[in-house]
């Protein structure tokens, strides 16, 4: 697959159709996994409709799960 033009970059950030709800990234024509947010500066989202960007944050999500379980707890911890 060709690389996409800036503007056509420009336009899937901006095309309120690739937004579900303002904030899910929904694009089949994205092949990025991790594509920028509409707000550059706040960092990158996930296309849902890419199932390499899906499985990148299944395994994000897993890591997060694990280290939350498996590391050690100090209850008494101020």
């Amino acid at each position: 697959m060709e690389k996409p033009t800036k503007e056509t970059l420009e336009n899937w950030k901006n095309d309120d159709k690739y937004w579900i709800w303002g904030s899910i990234y929904y694009n089949p024509e994205d092949q990025r996994i991790l594509p920028p947010k509409r707000i550059a500066w706040m960092g990158w989202t996930v296309n849902f409709a890419n199932k390499k960007s899906l499985l990148v944050f299944v395994a994000i999500l897993i890591i997060i799960v694990t280290l939350t379980i498996f590391l050690p707890h100090n209850k008494y911890r101020l």
